[in-house]
């Protein structure tokens, strides 16, 4: 199964309380103060691991509580620090407080890590208000409390090229040809439920990865259908795919169908380069010949590129 969005409660460590406490030592008043600081709590950290795909495990536990600070003792005794809690995460996922909707880490690289709650301080025993006028001091200091909030968690997957089309236009085939992946592929629309990843090996050049995303239809940018869900992950994608079913009566209207779902769900799609490839056109062999220009006119950051099958 494949989540890529997730809401989460952390709660940050709070940090153990001071201590009150006196040695007895002679002619000391009180024996003099030697009361510890109170441990710091633990942190909540969010790391980036190659080796985690989706959040799924997130779905199961939403509640992350680092571990509290030891309260201080006698003896000068500090307590000890609460261990931080790891939120391990896929590369591409995108931390956000939920109420303000700040986004507190863009998690792109492998091994790259944020502290998103602080853990609270510990609080300073007695011996840290020792004076010369006030030798037994009784003050001490409670830990403070560590941070808590809620929030949400968006996977961008990170590709370098990024199929799109209508429903049963062909991508997952496609993807099938040019990589090792093994999609589903049927004779029916929205076989394709999830994003999936393939690695193009291209002969004295370096790899690169390719996403195929679920089909979009007219208003997807507006929830309908199963696009809305994963248009985030096609933000992420350097070059875009545009898929065209060469034996579609409105292959034109195809075409406007998806420009429009990906510029209402983000202006920055507009800037990136797309490529116009057409599926399917060994269905229409003698009729393929100047359907290019019918379908890109004058678009300058386009280009075209033929599959069959």
């Amino acid at each position: 199964m494949f989540i890529d969005s997730a809401r989460l409660y952390i709660k940050a460590g709070d940090g153990g309380s001071g201590c009150v406490a006196f040695r007895r030592e002679k002619y000391v008043p009180k024996g003099g103060p030697n009361g510890g600081d109170g441990g710091n709590g633990g942190d909540i950290i969010v790391v980036a691991d190659r080796h985690i795909h989706t959040l799924l495990d997130l779905k199961y536990k939403r509640k992350y509580v680092a571990q509290r600070g030891i309260h201080g003792q006698g003896d000068n005794k500090t307590g000890r620090s609460g261990k931080n809690t790891i939120i391990r995460l896929p590369i591409g996922t995108v931390v956000k407080d939920a109420d303000s909707g700040q986004i507190l880490v863009d998690l792109t690289r492998e091994g790259q890590s944020a502290v998103i709650a602080l853990g609270g301080k510990g609080g300073r025993g007695n011996a840290r208000f020792s004076t010369p006028t006030n030798r037994a001091p009784r003050t001490w200091e409670t830990g403070g409390e560590g941070e808590e909030r809620n929030i949400e968690l968006e996977l961008k997957l990170i590709a370098d090229l990024g199929l799109v089309g209508l429903p049963n236009a062909g991508k997952s085939t496609l993807l099938s040809r040019i990589s090792a992946a093994r999609p589903k592929i049927a004779d029916y629309p929205f076989t394709t439920l999830s994003p999936k990843l393939g690695i193009v090996k291209v002969y004295d050049a370096a790899n690169f990865v390719t996403a195929d995303i679920p089909g979009l239809i007219e208003g997807a940018h507006d929830g309908k259908g199963l696009g809305i869900q994963f248009l985030r992950h096609i933000e992420r994608t350097k070059i875009l795919a545009i898929l065209l079913d060469a034996s579609s009566e409105n292959i034109e209207n195809d075409y406007q169908v998806l420009l429009n779902e990906l510029e209402s769900y983000s202006v920055d799609l507009q800037k990136k380069s797309r490529l116009i490839v057409y599926t399917k056109a060994d269905l229409l062999e003698n009729e393929f010949t100047g359907i290019n220009k019918k379908i890109i006119g004058n678009t300058n950051n386009s280009h075209i590129f033929r599959a069959r099958g």
